[in-house]
């Protein structure tokens, strides 16, 4: 049995890795350690609680003690750091979580697996620690590192540690950068829950600058799978980028988010770009294509009506989160535009 140590497993990415893995196979052992902030929701889990293979722990991965506990209880075979403060409009707004997480909690983890023997350690990042791409041109694991908000920034540090751990202490470090993620259970503070809640409330769909910005984005089962690659397969001290090769404008997504829904355009408002807003990220993930043997199955256009359906169908999940500690958060950046 493999008995894994997953962080931040509450949270979107974390928990549907989680569900995907539980619901695929039977040779594994989930411990989920998260600390339940505004973005963890252990309802995101309802279906893993009643397997018998998983755990879950409410705790910091800031805290030394209690990391060390659990790598002294499970002996894990694993760690798959998902924890983080990923939202980079919240890392504008205050910093200090996003550096206390993102940097000081993966070191709490890379001291206690150097401590421990396990088979490898794989921190979850993102392709935001590029920077911003012009017009052509892909991200490439050789890319430098030229991160331009206090999220992305934290992200990059984090990588550079694990880098040096695995160099300087032999920690089998594996890093894995991935492009913008959509899917069920994704906390709407990200743009495609954010503008599918919206536009379901008659409300207006707040559009950053032009809306021209380019993301590349991917199915998070997509992005789980790869990640089950690395940890099969994946080479230590190694960085992999996952990338489904899908561009698109910020405001094409919304267009096409609105068709779905059958609602109007003139919902859309364009509002002040955010400071050192990116222009366009894009990923080469010909690396874990050609190495590991992953390739992603979901087309964008049947997984975001895929994504719509599930907000359709899960509107309690939501109506919580937006009547409460989001809410206040909302309120900073747009104005009390969100419905009860």
């Amino acid at each position: 049995m493999r008995r894994i140590l997953v962080t931040g497993g509450a949270g979107f990415i974390g928990s549907n890795f989680i569900n995907y893995i539980l619901d695929s196979r039977d040779d594994v052992v989930i411990v989920n350690l998260d600390k339940l902030t505004y973005a963890g929701n252990p309802e995101n889990l309802a279906g893993a609680e009643k397997n018998r293979n998983y755990q879950f722990v409410k705790g910091d991965i800031c805290n030394n003690e209690l990391v060390e506990y659990l790598f002294n209880k499970h002996s894990f075979t694993n760690v798959i750091n998902f924890a983080a403060e990923t939202h980079v409009d919240r890392s504008i707004l205050g910093a200090e979580p996003f550096y206390n997480t993102n940097v000081i909690g993966t070191n709490v983890l890379l001291e206690a697996v150097r401590r421990h023997k396990i088979e490898k350690f794989i921190q979850i990042s993102t392709d935001e620690v590029y920077g911003s791409l012009g017009p052509e041109g892909l991200f490439q694991e050789t890319t430098p590192l030229s991160p331009n908000s206090p999220y992305s920034s934290s992200k990059a540090a984090a990588d550079l540690m694990v880098l040096a751990y695995h160099h300087t202490y032999g920690v089998p470090g594996v890093i894995t950068r991935c492009s913008n993620n959509y899917g069920p259970n994704q906390f709407p503070e990200k743009l495609i829950p954010l503008m599918i809640i919206n536009a379901l409330n008659g409300q207006k769909l707040p559009v950053y600058g032009d809306g021209m910005n380019v993301r590349d984005w991917i199915y998070v089962e997509d992005h789980n799978r790869a990640v089950e690659k690395v940890m099969e397969r994946g080479k230590t001290g190694q960085i992999y980028n996952i990338g489904a090769g899908c561009e698109m404008k910020n405001l094409e997504i919304i267009k096409l988010i609105l068709s779905i829904l059958g609602r109007q355009e003139n919902l859309i408002e364009f509002v002040a770009d955010r400071p050192g807003h990116d222009r366009r990220y894009a990923i080469d993930s010909s690396k874990i294509r050609n190495e590991l043997g992953w390739r992603p199955v979901f087309e964008f256009n049947d997984a975001i009506r895929k994504t719509v359906e599930w907000y359709l169908k899960n509107r309690n999940w939501w109506e919580n989160i937006i009547s409460g500690e989001y809410r206040r958060y909302y309120k900073l950046q747009y104005g009390d535009t969100l419905s009860n």
